[in-house]
């Protein structure tokens, strides 16, 4: 692959040695007779760092014979995956419909001041990262923010200092259910 190629995808600089290739090795052979096994690969990498760093997209591409850009393309499609670190803490506002028309946007901008971060930025402590999705499923709820997998509802810019509080605090680890 080119520079340029690797500058058209903007795939984030990490340092090598951030990245342990046998650990991303080691992934990839736990996946290795799985049908489909390139997201779960991705996944267990993004569960490890954080995100995707390009190093361990480049070892994925090596270890299974895949392209990068094939690589690259799975892991931009889904909007789970990172090639950006993240901060400790995800925030997501919903802006679909529903919670548009009640005030999401205030609240998102409420966020950003308070982070003092723009939306798909990270505060330089690495503690939080702010995003907005299209539903996150609650629209009779709305505007909902959604913290690490804890759902707040009928947000608005007065209940963002309390949430940001919470979650500095540290919300409790969301169970979740097996059928």
């Amino acid at each position: 692959m080119t520079q340029s190629t690797t500058q058209l995808m903007n795939l984030p600089s990490c340092p090598n040695d951030a990245v342990d290739v046998h650990v991303i090795q080691r992934i990839v052979e736990e996946h290795n007779q799985t049908r489909g096994a390139l997201i779960a690969v991705l996944e267990d990498i993004q569960a490890e760092y954080g995100y995707l760093p390009e190093t361990a997209l480049r070892t994925v591409a090596e270890a299974t014979g895949r392209s990068l850009v094939d690589i690259y393309g799975v892991a931009t499609f889904y909007r789970s995956f990172s090639l950006q670190p993240r901060g400790k803490s995800l925030i997501s506002v919903c802006l679909g419909t529903a919670c548009h028309v009640r005030g999401a946007p205030m609240v998102v901008e409420e966020f950003e001041r308070q982070l003092g971060i723009r939306v798909g930025e990270t505060t330089s402590d690495m503690a939080f990262s702010l995003e907005t999705v299209n539903c996150l499923g609650a629209c009779a709820l709305g505007p909902i923010v959604a913290v690490d997998g804890h759902y707040f509802s009928k947000v608005d810019p007065a209940k963002v200092k309390s949430i940001i509080r919470k979650a500095r605090l540290g919300l409790s680890p969301v169970e979740e259910s097996v059928a």
